[in-house]
């Protein structure tokens, strides 16, 4: 791991860098360009927006680990009026949500009770819940939640972190289910005793795993896998091998973070891939926006050359 990545990626979780950052205009200037606003309507509007270019979307509040068991049901009830607005809409937006919002870290009992609530909301509404990944520590209930889901709707898919060496084993678990699975490389500080350290084992495991999902018997059950990434060349690697095995364009989407890489995400659209943009907002970004600046540090430097270029 880069210690470019290494000194974002604790930047994060500092509570003075955050209190500073987000109180100076370049920092709330430049994580425009990565979210259309803190409210709601904000990222309503922003799908809006991508409709016409045949783009479909998911909506997440920004915020995890709450402590209190009155904003686990604050949040629970904004997505459900999330999806209750976006079905209004006439909009193809799913939302995605972290446990530690609905309660988990607080109560495992209640976190299920809100995703419930969610997920036949979801299904009622012909909708779909995507469970985010958190740090490793959160790995294994937040598997056992999908699970728990999944045997109530296939209405909810899971993101899995490339980066850890148990994910193959994981997704080998996962398979028999039809599960949904988004494939990220991961965006949290972890040590090389369960993550690989070095982007080019991340990539190759990464092109790994989506081949293996992207299989006849993984196909064979229902999965979905949601190819997400940034990474040019490794996208262009499995759309290759989506080409070359005759993957059927119903089994699979591209997705991506909005604001980045807009050329990559209009050129997939022309090519007429399935590709779904992922809109934050809320008032809780700071942590979020220094992982994606981790992701791919190069990020920083485009901040910069944009704000003052």
């Amino acid at each position: 791991m880069s210690m470019m990545r290494k000194v974002l990626l604790a930047g994060s979780t500092n509570p003075w860098l955050r209190n500073r950052a987000t109180k100076t205009a370049f920092v709330r200037r430049s994580v425009s360009r990565f979210m259309p606003g803190e409210q709601i309507d904000d990222a309503l509007r922003a799908a809006a927006e991508l409709k016409p270019q045949g783009i479909t979307t998911i909506l997440t509040k920004l915020g995890e680990n709450l402590t209190g068991v009155e904003e686990a049901e604050e949040v629970t009830t904004h997505y459900l009026d999330v999806l209750d607005r976006v079905d209004r809409s006439g909009l193809d937006a799913h939302i995605s949500i972290k446990p530690t919002q609905l309660g988990l870290d607080l109560d495992r009992a209640l976190c299920d009770r809100n995703l419930d609530r969610l997920i036949e909301r979801a299904d009622a509404l012909g909708n779909f819940v995507w469970i985010d990944m958190e740090s490793s520590p959160y790995v294994d209930r937040t598997i056992e939640l999908y699970r728990r889901a999944r045997a109530r709707t296939a209405r909810v898919g899971l993101a899995l972190q490339a980066y850890l060496y148990r994910t193959e084993k994981d997704v080998e678990s996962l398979i028999p289910l039809g599960a949904a699975i988004r494939i990220v490389k991961g965006a949290y500080l972890e040590p090389a005793s369960i993550a690989f350290p070095k982007k080019t084992d991340v990539d190759a495991n990464y092109f790994k795993l989506c081949r293996r999902l992207l299989s006849p018997d993984a196909r064979k059950p229902g999965a979905l896998l949601h190819v997400a990434t940034h990474d040019i060349p490794l996208a262009d690697r499995i759309a290759g091998y989506i080409r070359d095995q005759n993957v059927p364009s119903s089994v699979y989407e591209f997705a991506m973070l909005y604001g980045i890489q807009r050329g990559q995400q209009l050129r997939l659209a022309r090519e007429g891939r399935r590709l779904r943009v992922l809109i934050s907002y809320g008032e809780y970004w700071f942590p979020w926006y220094m992982r994606r600046l981790a992701e791919r540090p190069a990020n920083m430097w485009f901040v910069v050359r944009t704000m003052f270029g």
